[in-house]
């Protein structure tokens, strides 16, 4: 009796075992988050819902990839697209079409490419008064210091003998500022008192240069009769070039003795102020508004180039459209100074230890190589053509750049992005295409290279001493005069080479 009493009992006891041992039999490859089997503690909403959000989510990611890819291939179509429209969408200033050009993911850059101009230089309005000066408001020149020794003799220099302290209080901008801005007294870099005269009558000019007879004037052309009055067409020439234009081209005078060439007026300067022609030549092209004080408005172009578009359709398309003051193409090859400089090297447009030394102390003061961190599209100019109004802060910058290539090396593009860095982008600027740089000129070859005794300088020693004759006596200053700062430790960073051409 107890027995069968018991033995339902026993019978419960297995079978609540029997389900306690039971476990539910999911194979390892089904285990996971996509595992159809469920888990003992998961009632089948959560089921449902923790495998559906997981799904979502893995879609929604696909999809959000998919579609940055056909952005990024439209944004390539449409910069590569012949219709005007869909060429207009692209941005290549923005740092998504950078970073696409960096891996090479982006067109092959155009050599030349049509400028967005105006159809008709007559139905341009020009802007009534002046940029009104927010920062600098008033700004004057150091015209007069003390006489520089160089061991033998005392002289004056042009570009005045600037010390470090100095150099880098003129970053600081402030309301009023007095600077070095060449043209010190007795300096050189004389005009003829018959081109003073002429100058002043010129609110807008085109001006170039020709220094140590290594081109001849190229005569510009689709020049309306309405920017034939307008604009004064300013050749500035040293003593060696004018000799040579008057050898070579027809050279007419006016009644008063100014000479022309074409629709050139030649502008003679005497006494040069350096031993370089080549650091010659910055003087009319970055200080522009101190050799011609009465222009509101100028576009620089080298002598080597023909300009083939109105001046009066290239001021409202890089300034007046889009209320820009200041205008430089991109460089074509390089956007770091780094790279320029080594380029520079490689091609033997300069002395090699001169250029690592500029290139340190810039280093060495925090210029970064350039990166899509950076505010500006390049830190490298294509400096043959500069489109400007001359506003103070304008010309500032230009005093500021210029005292950059009266130190250290006549380079000017690698000076450049230097100033735009050391105002903390208070200076404001348009960088634009450089295959519109190509469509705004032709460019012809130099006659012959011109070049100097210092530019073969091959290491630093040859260059030290008062005495030394591989150094220039009036420029390059900051080249060996003692740097504040110890330059032993500074490695420069380190260059790919990025362009066959470059």
């Amino acid at each position: 009796m107890e027995s069968k009493l018991q033995r339902p009992h026993s019978v419960r006891l297995n079978r609540r075992g029997d389900r306690n041992n039971q476990r539910p039999f999911v194979k390892d490859d089904e285990s996971g988050l996509f595992s159809s089997m469920r888990l003992p503690q998961d009632n089948p909403i959560k089921i449902v819902w923790k495998q559906g959000f997981i799904r979502l989510v893995l879609v929604a990611g696909i999809l959000w990839m998919l579609l940055i890819l056909i952005v990024l291939l439209f944004h390539v179509w449409s910069c590569q697209s012949s219709i005007s429209f869909m060429s207009a969408m692209c941005n290549k200033e923005g740092k998504v079409f950078i970073a696409m050009d960096l891996l090479g993911l982006a067109p092959k850059p155009e050599h030349r490419c049509p400028i967005p101009v105006a159809d008709d230089p007559d139905k341009i309005v020009i802007p009534e008064g002046r940029t009104p000066d927010a920062i600098v408001k008033n700004l004057t020149y150091i015209e007069e210091e003390d006489l520089v020794n160089n061991g033998s003799q005392s002289f004056a220099v042009f570009g005045g003998n600037q010390s470090w302290l100095q150099r880098e209080e003129n970053f600081n901008l402030k309301p009023s500022m007095k600077v070095h801005c060449g043209f010190l007294k007795n300096g050189g870099a004389d005009m003829n008192p018959v081109d003073i005269e002429y100058v002043k009558r010129c609110r807008f000019l085109v001006a170039s240069g020709i220094f140590d007879g290594y081109d001849v004037p190229h005569q510009p052309s689709n020049i309306s009769t309405r920017s034939q009055k307008l604009f004064c067409f300013l050749m500035v020439v040293d003593e060696v070039s004018l000799k040579f234009i008057k050898e070579n081209v027809t050279v007419r005078k006016d009644k008063d003795k100014g000479m022309w060439v074409g629709l050139w007026r030649l502008i003679p300067l005497k006494h040069q102020p350096y031993d370089e022609p080549r650091r010659n030549g910055k003087v009319p092209k970055i200080l522009t508004h101190r050799l011609f004080p009465q222009a509101q408005y100028s576009i620089w172009i080298d002598g080597k180039m023909e300009l083939i578009v109105d001046p009066l359709l290239i001021l409202e398309r890089y300034l007046w459209r889009d209320k820009h003051t200041y205008a430089i193409a991109q460089h074509k090859h390089h956007r770091s100074i780094y790279e320029e400089a080594d380029a520079n090297k490689r091609r033997k447009r300069y002395a090699r230890p001169l250029i690592d030394l500029h290139m340190k102390i810039y280093y060495s003061e925090g210029m970064e190589p350039w990166s899509l961190k950076k505010n500006t599209i390049s830190d490298v100019p294509e400096g043959a053509i500069i489109i400007r109004e001359h506003t103070a802060l304008n010309n500032l910058f230009n005093c500021l750049w210029f005292n950059e290539v009266n130190l250290f090396t006549p380079r000017d593009q690698l000076s450049f992005g230097y100033v735009v860095y050391r105002l903390k982008g208070l200076f404001k600027f348009f960088m634009f295409r450089n295959c519109e740089y190509y469509s705004l000129f032709i460019l012809h070859p130099h006659t012959r290279e011109h070049s100097s005794k210092v530019e073969w300088v091959k290491s630093l020693s040859e260059f030290k001493g008062s005495g030394s004759s591989m150094k220039e006596s009036r420029g390059g200053f900051g080249l060996w005069t003692p740097y504040p700062k110890n330059l032993d430790s500074v490695t420069l960073p380190q260059v790919v080479r990025t362009s066959k051409a470059g």
